[in-house]
């Protein structure tokens, strides 16, 4: 009886209760449990499984480029990195409230890594986040419009609670891709929230966008209270912190 239950279990994708039994048969343990406690076990086991896996589908679906925890975060005086601030932030509360998040300094000073460890934190809350590299995304919207495929990448982004940008600001936008950063942020304002990374102060981000009436709507809808951190200090690579990237 038990191995056909077992059967069922798998068929039915019950995984977390098919090992919870079958450990339990393995190690001689089912009579040390009543029935209510044995249900319970086996719901709970059931449980913790698809959330892991539910974990898992967002980390994979984000697309990090570096594995980043923010228990891993590397503070120092001359970083201008205020630990208070990292631990509101990993909290998750301004994804809720719509926020957005600049983050701003020089290249190899831990802008991304930053960045990725808020975005892990926030699968692990159950939030749905897609990091990317700015300049790759815009390169893949233009290709998406010439093959057809435009609509659905501009909806794939919208669904993201938190959309990572990386990197803004290394190359001017064209035309195209400014017409597609505003589609994009007027999708989110008000609605979702994004994280930016950008060796540019915020100040110089016009000069970037360019067109300045469409730089002002686009920055506008950014920078309005939006949460920032402003990194200083060497870079992390000279210091040789190999968990810190830019």
């Amino acid at each position: 009886m038990n191995a056909n239950t077992l059967d069922k279990m798998r068929k039915l994708k019950f995984f977390g209760m098919f090992r919870a039994f079958k450990a339990s048969m393995e190690t001689d343990q089912l009579n040390n449990y009543t029935a209510d406690e044995m249900i319970a076990h086996l719901i709970e086991s059931e449980w913790d499984d698809r959330q892991n896996r539910n974990v898992e589908r967002r980390l994979h679906n984000a697309r990090f480029r570096y594995k980043a925890s923010v228990e891993e975060m590397y503070y120092h005086a001359d970083r201008n990195l205020d630990r208070n601030q990292i631990r509101r932030l990993a909290e998750c509360t301004f994804i809720t409230r719509q926020e957005n998040l600049l983050i701003t300094g020089s290249t190899g000073i831990g802008k991304s890594y930053i960045a990725s460890a808020l975005g892990h934190q926030a699968c692990m809350m159950g939030y749905r986040v897609l990091y990317t590299n700015t300049a790759k995304l815009f390169a893949k919207l233009k290709m998406a419009k010439a093959d057809g495929s435009y609509i659905k990448e501009i909806t794939r982004i919208e669904r993201q609670q938190l959309l990572i940008l990386d990197d803004f600001g290394i190359q001017p936008f064209d035309h195209q891709s400014r017409a597609s950063l505003m589609e994009i942020i007027e999708d989110r304002h008000g609605k979702m929230s994004m994280i930016i990374t950008s060796q540019l102060p915020v100040n110089k981000w016009y000069e970037v966008i360019g067109e300045k009436t469409i730089a002002d709507a686009i920055l506008d809808r950014i920078i309005h209270d939006a949460h920032r951190l402003e990194l200083k200090g060497e870079s992390l690579r000279k210091k040789k912190q190999p968990i810190q990237e830019n």
